[in-house]
C-alpha cells in the first residue's frame, strides 16, 4: 500500500480536468446564489454560527437566516471496501452547497479516486436543487423538503434522484433525517434504488454536539432478490460536530459497522454509496469552508 500523500498526489494528477470543471462549475454556482441573495436582501450567517450540516450522511436545506455557501471536503476509509473507487479503501469526496433564494438550496458534489483493477482515474458527480416546504424561514424547530437531480456514476451510467429532507434544531438538539431515491436511466439496473439515513445530536459543552448517525442503503433488497448492489445493508455509529467559535470551518466524524440485512449478486459495483461492499467498518470525516467572512 502506498502513502496516502502519494495517492493523493496521483489522483490530482491523473484527474487534474475533472478539478477544473468543478471549480468552473463552483465558481458560476457561486456567482448565482450571490445574485441570488441580494435579489431578496438576504443576511448571512454569522461566523460563529456556521452549523450548517452538521451530520456525514443526511444533507439539511439551508433557511433565510442561515445562508452561507461553502465549501467541503470529506473523506473515508472503509474496511473490505470493494467496490470501483479510492486506494485500498480511502475515498474523497469535493462538495459545494448554497441558498438559491426562495428556499431553494443547492447541493453537489465530485468524488475522486482510482479504479483498482488498472490504476485508471475515476469520478462521479451529483448535483440537487431541494426546496424548504415547512419551516423554511426559520432556523430552530421543524422543517421539511422535497428535491431533484442528476447524478453520473463512476461507470458514466446518469441517474435521476429525488431526496426529502427532514431536520429539527433547537438551542441544545440537532435531528435530520434524508429520504433518497435515485432511478438509474439504464436498463440493467435496479428499479428504484432507496437510501434512508438519521442523525441526532446534543450540546455537549459550546458548540460541540454528539450523537449518533444511521444510513440505510439499497433498501429495496429487502423485498428484491436481484438487487444490483449486493443487497440491503445498514451503518449505525457515533456521530461529532464541532463548530469552532469565530471560525470559518466546521468538522464532523461519524462511522461504525456496516450490516448486510440481504444478500445477491453484485452486479452494479460503481454505484455511488458511502457504504462498503462487505461486512467491515467506515469512518468519514468532513471539514466544512464557510464563504460568507466576517
Amino acid at each position: 500500500m502506498f502513502p496516502l500523500y502519494l495517492q493523493l498526489n496521483f489522483i490530482l494528477k491523473s484527474n487534474l480536468m475533472v478539478y477544473k470543471w468543478m471549480l468552473i462549475a463552483t465558481i458560476c454556482v457561486l456567482s448565482a446564489g450571490v445574485y441570488a441573495q441580494e435579489q431578496d436582501q438576504l443576511i448571512l450567517l454569522d461566523v460563529n454560527e456556521q452549523d450548517v450540516e452538521p451530520f456525514l450522511f443526511s444533507m439539511s436545506t439551508l433557511t433565510a437566516d442561515k445562508t452561507p455557501w461553502v465549501l467541503s471536503y470529506s473523506g473515508s476509509y472503509g474496511d473490505n471496501l470493494t467496490r470501483a473507487f479510492g486506494f485500498n479503501g480511502v475515498d474523497q469526496q469535493l462538495g459545494v452547497k448554497g441558498y438559491l433564494g426562495k428556499r431553494f438550496t443547492l447541493i453537489g458534489y465530485l468524488a475522486v479516486g482510482v479504479e483498482s483493477v488498472d490504476n485508471s482515474a475515476v469520478s462521479a458527480q451529483r448535483a440537487e436543487v431541494v426546496r424548504d416546504l415547512i419551516g423554511g424561514n426559520r432556523n430552530q424547530k421543524l422543517r421539511l423538503g422535497a428535491g431533484l437531480g442528476m447524478s453520473r456514476d463512476y461507470s458514466n451510467v446518469f441517474s435521476a434522484v429525488s431526496r426529502f429532507t427532514s431536520t429539527f434544531e433547537s438551542s441544545n438538539w440537532k435531528i435530520g433525517g434524508n429520504l433518497l431515491l435515485e432511478k438509474a436511466l439504464s436498463g440493467d439496473r435496479d428499479a428504484v434504488d432507496v437510501i434512508t439515513s438519521l442523525g441526532i445530536q446534543y450540546r455537549l459543552i459550546g458548540n460541540l454536539y454528539a450523537g449518533a448517525e444511521a444510513i440505510g442503503e439499497d433498501l429495496e433488497g429487502i423485498w428484491e432478490e436481484d438487487e444490483a448492489e449486493g443487497g440491503a445493508k445498514l451503518m449505525l455509529g457515533p456521530s461529532v460536530n464541532l463548530v469552532p467559535e469565530k471560525s470559518r470551518f466546521t468538522f464532523s466524524l461519524s462511522g461504525g459497522p456496516v450490516f448486510w440485512l440481504t444478500r445477491s449478486e453484485v452486479t452494479n459495483p460503481a454505484a455511488i454509496r458511502d457504504l462498503p461492499n462487505d461486512n467491515g467498518v467506515i469512518v468519514r470525516a468532513r471539514l466544512i469552508f464557510n464563504l460568507a467572512g466576517s
